[in-house]
């Protein structure tokens, strides 16, 4: 008798139809052991010593498991193929030989990077050993994140009252949310001007053009700075008849297929094309990877979805080929396969990119067997698969340049035709903040010599725009462009920053509350190092290296520990009245906003004398006046006014239900605020 362990009970059910008789496969349910949430579970001191508790709910999976050890020839461990896997498999080991189970038994790790019977049967004869290296690297991970978490945050709580919790990646999530919304505050719009031509060709045609020089010199953005250069701009080119075309330019430009989805890519797709959260998104993967009945049959939909890797292995990419041709033709398919490069460090975590286990089965054919958002994530992950391995689109672009007489203004009208629409039949990749789409914006026909005629002159007012706030989407992508997280982790950072109340959603972007901007002025005043970019990313790779046996774990946990110690020392004689003078310097512009109208933000309005500053009371900051005890005025931190009249009452998204993806939102009624699942229904 074998036993098999894997972490869920599905993926139990599945493995289970392809092992035959002599097989007891048996789930873990997730993790079975954690450090405690107490002090002293990592111990530096006894060179990081790790204390591990069983979990209650784990305690009745791992007696089952050891029951079934005692009477078994082999324990083979299958869980995930990455180093939360890795980890899963060590503890339950770890676990049974602290009980006496594994006496005679032969210990075997197995990893496949898709739940189907070939994959199974062929990872079943060839095993392995637990990998220590993962292991490592998932230990040092461990004992860093509990190190800040239980060190760090207690001074939150003694320094800044009202502070959840800090955490290594999630304290420097929290401060990208920040910083982008001080840039919005301090942002002034800006005012320019262009001028939109329309001409009309012989043939009476009409196209658009916009001037592009004026006396011989380019025009910047802000050149047309105002109305009256606008208009004087515009009165120049309506003197300029007769125009004249002095030149077009074409050139075809090939535009290349997104390559296969990464967890990260996969998330921000999710998100625009799907508005799932990153949370339900890795959900809904969870369970197409896991396996799903079709036709009687239990079977796994897709790879590991837990992966920075693009690559697709040989046989997808042949699948992929055959099905192009068959579907699309000949002139969808390029002459040799597209092979994209995986950017992971190690071989071991060089995952294949999150692709259907089998192409033979499209969206359509599997629609019965998956609800609304399987069946949409599925179709997602099968269209950008096979349009990474498709011909690229053909684009002709063409620039004409039209002057007036003297030439002393010169338009500019572009245009672009798609000439051969190659992968974009199948898949087009949505971005966060969309220009205005060229991708088919004809001109006429236009040859050098045309005189078109002169049919409207518009100036047109522009503002510039603050940047946006980050959406699920365009957060993770700056995460992992910083290098910050890793693909098991992006969906939990952003989690974890809603749950503690440090952000909120609105209108599917972030931002940040007040006592999230508290927290990161207070890291950033007295912790700057640990919140830096750079030192996060720089940390991360070093948890790379010790998965790829290139750094001793614990070599890593000592450099940390030294500098980080002595980060904490510094803080004792910390004084709360010391930390409210940094918050109330750095916080002043978002509490205090200048109005325009002159008058000092900061002047009591009860009062009128003194000055409004950051208070910090049990419960958390407020604002109250420099003349107290003699003026008692306070007020929140978020409302603007002393009564509140302008707070926002619309509807605040406070998260997304986890079983139905409906938003959970807070509104005011006529009898106060309430909460809400999903939009009220129509009453008939």
């Amino acid at each position: 008798m074998n036993v098999v362990v894997v972490e869920s009970p599905a993926k139990a059910k599945t493995i289970n139809k392809y092992l035959g008789k002599d097989y007891t496969v048996l789930a873990s349910y997730g993790h079975v052991r954690d450090l405690p949430p107490k002090d002293g579970s990592v111990r530096p001191d006894e060179d990081f010593a790790m204390d591990w508790e069983v979990d209650a709910k784990a305690e009745r999976r791992l007696k089952e498991i050891a029951a079934a050890v005692k009477n078994a020839d082999s324990l083979i461990l299958a869980t995930d193929p990455d180093r939360e896997g890795e980890a899963i498999s060590w503890h339950i080991s770890e676990e049974l030989k602290r009980r006496r189970a594994l006496k005679d038994v032969d210990v075997r790790r197995v990893v496949f990077n898709e739940i189907t019977k070939t994959a199974v049967l062929n990872a079943m004869a060839s095993p392995r050993g637990l990998d220590r290296e993962l292991i490592e690297a998932y230990l040092a991970r461990r004992a860093l994140d509990y190190l800040v978490g239980f060190t760090l945050s207690p001074v939150l709580w003694r320094k800044l009252p009202g502070s959840r919790s800090a955490g290594r990646v999630q304290s420097v999530a929290l401060r990208l949310v920040c910083e982008r919304e001080a840039e919005i505050e301090i942002f002034r719009p800006r005012e320019y001007w262009s001028i939109e031509v329309t001409f009309r060709t012989d043939a009476g045609a009409a196209f658009t053009a916009r001037l592009a020089t004026l006396d011989g010199r380019k025009l910047d953005r802000f050149d047309l700075a105002d109305q009256g250069a606008a208009e004087a701009a515009a009165r120049r080119i309506r003197e300029g008849e007769p125009f004249t075309v002095t030149s077009v330019e074409k050139k075809q430009v090939r535009r290349n297929p997104p390559p296969p989805f990464t967890t990260s890519t996969l998330q921000q797709e999710a998100s625009r094309k799907l508005g799932l959260s990153a949370t339900r998104t890795m959900r809904v993967a969870q369970k197409l990877y896991e396996g799903v009945d079709i036709g009687g049959e239990t079977v796994g939909l897709i790879t590991y979805m837990r992966t920075d890797g693009v690559q697709l292995a040989g046989e997808a990419i042949a699948a992929s080929r055959r099905l192009i041709e068959e579907s699309y033709g000949k002139e969808y398919l390029p002459a040799s396969p597209r092979q994209y490069k995986s950017t992971a460090k190690n071989a071991q975590e060089a995952h294949e990119a999150i692709r259907p286990t089998d192409l033979r089965r499209r969206p359509q054919d599997v629609a019965r067997a998956l609800d609304h958002d399987e069946m949409r994530l599925y179709e997602l992950i099968w269209k950008r698969t096979v349009a990474s391995q498709m011909e690229s689109a053909v684009l002709d672009q063409v620039s004409v340049d039209i002057a007036g007489a003297g030439g002393a203004a010169v338009l500019r009208a572009t245009g672009s035709v798609l000439r051969f629409d190659g992968f974009l039949t199948l898949y087009r990749e949505d971005v966060d903040d969309p220009a205005e789409d060229e991708m088919d914006r004809r001109l006429p026909p236009l040859n050098e010599g045309d005189r078109p005629a002169l049919q409207e002159v518009r100036p047109e007012q522009h503002f510039t725009q603050p940047p946006p706030r980050y959406t699920e989407a365009s957060l993770v992508k700056k995460l992992e462009e910083l290098g910050i997280g890793r693909p098991s982790t992006y969906a939990s950072i952003l989690q974890v920053l809603q749950d503690r109340n440090y952000v909120r959603l609105e209108k599917k972007r972030f931002v940040p509350e007040d006592r999230g901007r508290l927290v990161t002025a207070f890291l950033s005043s007295f912790f700057e190092r640990y919140v830096q970019y750079n030192f996060t990313a720089d940390l991360e790779n070093q948890l790379d290296d010790i998965s790829g046996g290139r750094i001793d774990w614990k070599a890593v946990l000592r450099d940390f520990w030294r500098d980080f110690h002595k980060a904490i020392d510094g803080t004792r004689e910390l004084t709360i009245g010391q930390v409210i003078d940094s918050l109330d310097r750095d916080l002043g512009p978002h509490f205090f906003p200048e109005d325009g109208s002159g008058r000092d933000p900061r002047l009591c309005p009860a009062c009128k004398a003194g000055r409004l500053g950051l208070k910090l009371g049990r419960n958390g900051g407020f604002i109250g006046c420099s003349n107290y005890p003699n003026c008692s005025y306070t007020r929140p931190l978020a409302i603007d006014t002393a009564e509140g009249a302008d707070a926002d009452t619309s509807p605040r998204e406070l998260g997304r239900d986890p079983e139905t993806d409906l938003a959970v939102t807070l509104r005011k009624g006529p009898y106060g605020w309430y909460v809400q699942l999903g939009e009220a229904k129509d009453k008939e």
